[in-house]
């Protein structure tokens, strides 16, 4: 059931950049509000945004599936494997508090795939959680299934931290460096090479329509 106005948590805050961030400033600022929001003196937040080129590892990388260290290496803090980012690759940080949301986490990843998923079907393009494989995929234009998203979270006193990327525009080589997510059986893809060409103001303007849905999944007030 949808929550009336009375049951609403204040808004999240949302930042769009257009510039890209440095994912080592991006740690830090989120690492901030985090501990912000946990004390009850910001609000949560939304953050959308670009990296310069960079891998990331999360806390299950293996070595051996660093193929090519051409862009620095990060230890990120998320849960996962390693990760790239770049140009053309869209990032959403959803700092979420989950102390007043339900204690759920589960229920957090769960609602933030569906709001990836969600929005692409918007876009016109179909994709889905896999079983056993972490992240968003859809069809490739071979028809074998493609990565088009990724999703890593941490949660730090029940303050969640990280979130999702979706594929709009990047250089797929740039992805050849890592195994992404520690899959090696199947490739990566992007709304470009599926004959997609989106701008990240249409993409941010796409995702943002279904944050209300979202935000009333977390808290448990419409299936996931």
């Amino acid at each position: 059931m949808p929550r009336t106005d009375t049951q609403r948590h204040p808004a999240p805050e949302v930042l769009r950049e257009q510039v890209r961030v440095p994912y080592r400033e991006a740690l830090a600022a989120m690492d901030e509000r985090n501990r912000a929001i946990a004390a009850g003196d910001a609000r949560e937040l939304v953050w959308l945004l670009e990296h310069p080129p960079v891998y990331t590892a999360g806390t299950s990388a293996a070595a051996d599936e660093m193929l090519d260290p051409r862009f620095e290496v990060v230890e990120a803090g998320r849960g996962g494997r390693y990760t790239y980012h770049g140009p053309g690759q869209r990032i959403g940080y959803v700092l979420a508090n989950l102390a007043v949301r339900g204690r759920d986490v589960r229920r957090f990843v769960h609602s933030l795939e569906g709001w990836v998923i969600d929005t692409l079907g918007e876009l016109g393009v179909e994709s889905w959680r896999a079983e056993g494989r972490i992240g968003i995929w859809t069809r490739d234009i071979d028809g074998t299934e493609a990565k088009i998203g990724a999703i890593g979270v941490r949660v730090r006193k029940w303050v969640t931290m990280h979130g999702f990327s979706v594929n709009l525009a990047p250089d797929l080589d740039h992805f050849t460096g890592i195994v992404p997510c520690g899959i090696d059986q199947f490739g990566v893809t992007s709304l470009e090479r599926l004959g997609m060409t989106l701008a990240p103001e249409a993409w941010d303007e796409a995702l943002l329509a279904g944050m209300d849905t979202f935000l009333d999944r977390i808290d448990g007030h419409c299936p996931t």
